[in-house]
């Protein structure tokens, strides 16, 4: 059974192909490959990312505070209608990670967070859906008035540490994303937002980083970096709209500037 309700720590660090491959290298005697990337192949993830009109959850994640959240769809591979995802909510507070998910059909998850279905309804339909994370999504979903934003998906290839699942690392490459056909059933194509042969590494931890792994980044020159990939192709898309436009103006100050609206708005309402 998929688990549904995650505690850690994450940590990012961006790699190129030389040190992706020393790092595989150099790790293989301590991990084992996920039993998702069958014969040593990368599997896909894509994703559907949900948020306000005015995209107030990635603009307040990019701004990096203590505690940001966001909701979306995942599957693994390219789903039918009838298959298998999970609708997640994924909050982060002071570094440490918290994610709670249910697995429904993708055709149930469309209707139910276009607003066709309740969650009561979507309860009805399937027995095995984890109610208490379903409360918690519907709650998140009629707050934020939320819509589908972003498809964005990658090529992944995960690691376990032997006999301690509680250390993983993946590797994501290929990240693609798109602003239309915002379906997952329609498969991986768009805009890269992270030049080719380039990896970033992601640490997963419930306790301390093993010393061997630390070793590791200390040899090949490797340190954390903030790296978000919603975030990435929101900053991207943005800088591509001011373009557009011939506006020359910053990122921040266009960010600034929207908050500056909303917060007019709001205080005319």
């Amino acid at each position: 059974m998929a688990i549904e309700v995650f505690n850690r720590c994450e940590k990012k660090y961006m790699l190129d192909k030389e040190q992706y491959e020393a790092v595989i290298n150099k790790m293989s005697s301590h991990m084992e490959v996920d039993a998702y990337n069958k014969d040593n192949k990368f599997y896909m993830i894509s994703n559907i990312y949900y948020d306000t009109p005015d995209d107030r959850l990635i603009r307040a994640s990019i701004e990096k505070p203590a505690y940001k959240e966001k909701m979306r769809v995942r599957s693994y591979g390219v789903p039918g209608i009838d298959d298998n995802v999970f609708v997640e909510i994924k909050k982060k507070y002071n570094g440490i990670v918290n994610k709670r998910r249910t697995g429904i059909k993708l055709g149930d998850a469309y209707d139910y967070l276009d607003g066709k279905i309740t969650a009561g309804m979507l309860e009805k339909k399937n027995e095995r859906i984890n109610r208490q994370v379903i409360g918690e999504i519907d709650y998140f979903k009629h707050f934020y008035n939320l819509q589908p934003k972003l498809y964005l998906s990658y090529e992944r290839m995960a690691y376990f540490e032997k006999n301690d699942g509680s250390f993983r690392v993946t590797f994501d490459t290929d990240i693609t994303t798109r602003r239309h056909d915002v379906r997952l059933e329609l498969g991986s194509y768009g805009k890269k937002i992270m030049p080719e042969n380039m990896f970033l590494m992601e640490i997963k931890i419930n306790k301390a980083v093993p010393m061997w792994f630390t070793k590791i980044l200390s040899e090949y020159d490797i340190y954390p970096v903030s790296f978000s990939k919603y975030g990435t192709e929101y900053k991207q898309y943005i800088m591509e709209n001011l373009k557009r436009k011939d506006e020359f103006v910053c990122l921040n100050q266009f960010l600034q500037q929207q908050q500056t609206i909303q917060s007019v708005l709001a205080h005319q309402c």
